[in-house]
Parts: structure tokens; sequence; C-alpha cells
């Protein structure tokens, strides 16, 4: 992938496409291979011809550049919105509390949560909910933003406003991996449409390319039963 440049994964259950991010930020370790964000390796370094595994401590590091926006949101429950989003940066980064809180108000303001900024996770919907997870993830300003199906834990309603949310990250030129079943978000915001299948990727190409004429026969049976 190119910065910039969003790639929408599609696939149907069980295809590992939830498994693809959690190896990009080494949640999931790899078999065989390697993954490299901005030319580093991630989890591993090499010497010679061997690969040996970083410190927790190491990958912890690598981890704030690569944010991880997941399915259920996993919130602090104890904690406000506002200092949900001010914890990474103050705890990982090391930033000053006062300039994270004011990093972090303009965070929230831009996926329309200034008004929550006190409020607990529990007080807000699924919608607010997953804002609120983006908004973290990005006051990390990770060089890549990784999302797990972040609509599938959302009543129908909600999700249009968590989709919004990240087509504005796409127009700011985020550079983004989106695990999703929204086959028309996907066609409107993908650079890059992957179709996966028991762990391969089975096409990939621009969104017309592969959602209106796709080549395998695999993605033309799923896309029958989906669109």
């Amino acid at each position: 992938m190119r910065a910039g440049e969003v790639t929408v994964v599609l696939g149907p259950s069980g295809s590992g496409k939830s498994t693809l991010p959690r190896t990009i930020n080494h949640l999931e370790k790899v078999d065989g291979g390697t993954v490299s964000v901005d030319g580093v390796l991630v989890g591993y370094r090499r010497s010679g011809n061997k690969l040996y595994e970083l410190r927790e401590r190491e990958i912890l590091k690598q981890r704030t550049r690569i944010g991880f926006v997941f399915q259920n949101f996993h919130l602090f429950p104890h904690l406000t919105v506002l200092e949900n989003v001010v914890e990474a940066p103050v705890s990982a980064l090391k930033r000053p509390r006062k300039e994270a809180e004011a990093a972090a108000r303009k965070l929230l303001e831009r996926v329309g949560l200034a008004d929550k900024a006190e409020a607990y996770p529990k007080q807000l919907s699924g919608g607010q909910q997953q804002r609120v997870a983006i908004a973290r993830a990005l006051a990390l300003e990770p060089s890549l933003l990784l999302f797990d199906e972040p609509t599938s834990a959302l009543d129908p309603e909600l999700v249009g406003e968590v989709l919004d949310v990240i087509k504005d990250l796409a127009a700011t030129g985020t550079t983004m991996i989106v695990v999703t079943h929204e086959i028309g978000f996907a066609r409107e915001v993908a650079d890059t449409v992957v179709f996966m299948d028991e762990g391969r990727i089975v096409e990939q190409g621009p969104p017309a390319e592969v959602l209106d004429s796709p080549r395998h026969e695999r993605t033309r049976t799923f896309l029958s039963k989906v669109l």
C-alpha cells in the first residue's frame, strides 16, 4: 500500500480477513513471511538470515504507529470519553496531559462528540462509542489505521454515523485498511478492494473492477449473495 490509500478487505466469515489486520500490528504472530510498515519490520528484527521477535515493550512502541479500531470498541469503562482518548498519548508517548487533552478535544470535535467529553462509555450509544474508539486511535497520530469490521456490532441505524467518520478520514488522506461487509462503503471509499477466501487473497483491484466485474468465481458467488 502507498501512503494515503484506503484498502477495503471483503470476504466470507472464516476467510481470514479479521486475522489479517491483527497480524499487521502483531496481535497475531505470522507463521511465515514478514510484515513491514514504513519499511520497518513489525514484531521482529532481522539479524543476518534470522528473525528475532521483539520484546513486548518494543512491540507496544511499534503499535503506537499502527492504530487499531476493534469491532466491540474496547473503551475503558471507568474512564470518561476524554480520558479514554488522552490515556495512550500520555502513557505511551509521554505527552504532557494538558497538551494531550487539547488534542483530544479537537479529535472529539472531529468525530462529532465534543459535547460528550465528560460522559462515560455506558452513557453512549454504540455508534458514539465506536467514534470515541476512532478518536482514541487517531490520538497517537498513526501512520496506518486498521479497522476490523467497525460497524458489525452496531444497530443498523447507527452504521452510517461511523462510516461517515471513516469517509472523512479517507478524504483527508489517512492510510487505512478496513475489514468490512459494507459493499457500498467499499465502492465509494476504497482505492483497492481485496477479496479473501480461506486465508488467501482471491483477487484485488479497483472497486469498479472487483465489485462490478469480478474475475474469480468465488468472488462472483459471494457478491451475488450480499448485493
